[in-house]
């Protein structure tokens, strides 16, 4: 296939866990995609060598997603491998837990900074470079329904994100390029089981009605649809892909 030809996708944070499961699907789905990691090399290599591996195009592309220059040398090299962009998936992002208590306002900031600052930059290039019929799709988190204790600055940037999806959306009016979210619940990958004892797995496993943690494939499943054929009429929507947990 020529270059030039093949629809392409950015999937940033691809390294790993779900980041690397919504690389792997785009692929399969026929994307060429750009696989973006933070400060793991040799994870984002693995996940170009799995795509390669069942046949498909991939590249690894290093970007401080908080920084607007490197995010900007991030697309055109995204562009220079493609000849295209056709899909972005903002799936970087940190998880700093802590309280809200001015000795934590870094954490805040940290989180902040990537989560929210990074949607905003990964958005603005995106929405400078997709043509009609691109699809822009960002993480967000359904643990915002919940406003447990410890997870304030995460919920913070990642309401904020939501915001921006709905925002953005309306911007591009007329370009037909849509704007959503995808907000996982709890998803079984190795962030999330460390530290963790297998009781307290359980019990935030039971917390959904269909019992169980989610997969990063069912994650990869719901940005499939939104970037694919039968996702065209969803725009600035939140997906709640959580089995029921909020």
């Amino acid at each position: 296939m020529d270059k030039g030809s093949q629809p392409a996708a950015i999937v940033t944070g691809a390294s790993g866990g779900i980041g690397r499961a919504i690389a792997l699907r785009l692929a399969q789905d026929g994307f060429a995609v750009a696989v973006h990691y933070a400060g793991q090399p040799a994870s984002a290599n693995e996940t170009v060598r799995a795509i390669e591996a069942a046949g498909g195009r991939a590249v690894a592309l290093q970007a401080d997603v908080a920084d607007a220059s490197s995010v900007g040398r991030l697309f055109a090299s995204a562009e220079a491998a493609f000849g295209r962009l056709d899909v972005v998936v903002h799936s970087a992002g940190v998880m700093p837990m802590a309280r809200i208590d001015e000795g934590n306002v870094d954490a805040f900031d940290r989180a902040v900074a990537v989560n929210l600052r990074g949607t905003f930059l990964v958005m603005a290039q995106a929405s400078q470079r997709l043509s009609a019929g691109g699809r822009i799709i960002a993480l967000s988190s359904s643990v915002i329904a919940k406003s447990l204790p410890g997870y304030g600055p995460y919920i913070a940037s990642k309401a904020g994100v939501e915001g921006l999806v709905r925002v953005l959306a309306n911007e591009l009016r007329g370009r037909g390029i849509t704007v959503n979210a995808v907000a996982p619940g709890p998803v079984e990958t190795e962030l999330f089981l460390k530290g963790k004892s297998d009781d307290l797995i359980d019990q935030i496993a039971k917390q959904a009605p269909l019992e169980r943690l989610g997969q990063p494939r069912d994650i990869a499943s719901a940005v499939s649809f939104l970037a694919g054929p039968d996702g065209a009429w969803i725009n600035a929507q939140v997906m709640r892909v959580n089995g029921g947990f909020a």
